[in-house]
């Protein structure tokens, strides 16, 4: 299964978690609105990767 994984798919993943973290430590910290908004990024960052996964899908054929 991680076999398909490639660089980028890694550190997309890894940005993500890293993002999630780092805003639920804000988030109990007492910075919740800062943290609301970095919790936001995860999504567009797994969206981004889903992008970039189905780009070189077509260029491949």
């Amino acid at each position: 299964m991680f076999r398909k994984f490639s660089l980028a798919d890694i550190i997309i993943l890894a940005v993500a978690l890293l993002s999630l973290v780092f805003s639920e430590i804000m988030y109990f910290q007492g910075e919740k609105i800062d943290a609301l908004f970095v919790g936001i990024w995860v999504p567009s960052i797994l969206g981004f990767g889903i992008y970039l996964k189905l780009i070189k899908r077509t260029k491949n054929g």
